[in-house]
């Protein structure tokens, strides 16, 4: 389904309390597969193609982070909802920031996942590193697997076919996004900077790292977060980056007991 005129694609599934998930850099409503069923059990789950990915408009030309979160209050209010639980991965956890200090009226609860306030300096050249490979016309395959090492714990790489299907399926994704639109991304999250503006996050807070996170260790980023008064932090076992995908029963356990308990 789309809204407006901008046609941002989104799904819904499940009947509660709504929970909105917002995707990573260069992911879409599909990357949350692994968690919606067991989510959708318990709430009503909203997921969307950010501007740039998925079956959302390709040209995302000048777009930055809070240009994703107006869209995603575009959502939310297209939905009719008073407010929603919002859980942003990454990227879409920078988004899930913003969201809650600009327009906390519409947050219930926030669950940050493997994301940061700002990014570290290695991180920044990393990330356009990723860019130039691009450019520079490095073969899909390569630039997939080094992602993978990234964002994936080592378990991940112990089964070589399943290794393989998941740069299979990435390189033949019906709904890519281009190089441009990632690098546009990349240019987004670079420029983002909410650490002096996380006193205004006022609602209840859940940081979730993973164990393994290379992109994002616990060491390096949970002391970025202490601005904010009603946190909590947990750091997941056995999952690195992307927590829902390397432990999705543990993710959905979490994630179902800090939404749904009490304050």
């Amino acid at each position: 389904m789309v809204f407006n005129d901008n046609s941002i694609y989104y799904k819904e599934c499940g009947n509660g309390e709504p929970l909105l998930l917002i995707a990573g850099l260069a992911s879409d409503s599909q990357s949350w597969l692994p968690v919606v069923d067991s989510l959708s059990k318990h709430f009503r789950v909203i997921i969307f193609d950010n501007w740039g990915v998925g079956r959302s408009p390709e040209d995302n030309l000048g777009i930055s982070i809070q240009k994703m979160t107006d869209d995603t209050v575009d959502l939310i209010r297209f939905l009719k909802l008073k407010n929603a639980n919002i859980l942003g991965h990454s990227m879409g956890g920078m988004i899930a920031m913003d969201l809650a200090i600009r327009y906390p009226e519409l947050v219930n609860k926030l669950l940050l996942e493997a994301t940061s306030p700002k990014l570290i300096e290695r991180n920044l050249y990393m990330f356009n590193d990723w860019v130039s490979y691009l450019k520079l016309g490095m073969d899909k395959e390569l630039w997939f697997r080094n992602l993978f090492y990234w964002i994936f714990s080592p378990e991940f790489f112990n089964n070589s076919d399943v290794l393989n299907q998941a740069i299979e399926m990435s390189i033949n994704y019906p709904y890519p996004q281009s190089d441009a639109s990632f690098e546009n991304q990349i240019k987004a999250i670079s420029s983002f900077d909410c650490l002096d503006s996380l006193s205004k996050v006022r609602v209840n807070t859940l940081v979730m790292y993973g164990e393994l996170d290379l992109l994002f260790p616990f060491s390096e980023n949970s002391e970025l977060f202490s601005g904010i008064s009603k946190l909590q932090i947990v750091v997941v076992p056995k999952a690195a980056h992307s927590i829902h995908i390397d432990n999705p029963n543990y993710f959905t356990e979490t994630v179902i007991s800090f939404f749904i308990g009490n304050d």
